[in-house]
C-alpha cells in the first residue's frame, strides 16, 4: 500500500506550462537588465533573482494562467 504524503489532493501541475514561460521571459529580462518594478514598469531596476520570479508569477497571474494563489503574509 503506497502511503501519501499529507494529504493534499495531487491533480497533474500546480503551474501551467505557459507560467513557467512567463517566469523565465521575466528572469531573462532581469539578466539582461530591463526588467522594472512597479505599476507599469515605472519604478526602479530588479536587481534580486527572486523578485524576478515574482514579477514574472503575477504576470502570470494577470494573464489567467494556473498559478497557485499568493500566501497571505
Amino acid at each position: 500500500m503506497a502511503s501519501k504524503r499529507g494529504s493534499r489532493k495531487s491533480s497533474g501541475r500546480r503551474y501551467s506550462k505557459g507560467a513557467g514561460k512567463t517566469v523565465a521571459s521575466a528572469v531573462r529580462r532581469e539578466k539582461k537588465g530591463t526588467l522594472r518594478s512597479g505599476r507599469g514598469g515605472k519604478g526602479g531596476k530588479v536587481n534580486s533573482r527572486k523578485q524576478a520570479i515574482a514579477i514574472g508569477l503575477s504576470e502570470a497571474r494577470k494573464k489567467g494562467m494556473k498559478v497557485p494563489r499568493k500566501k497571505a503574509a
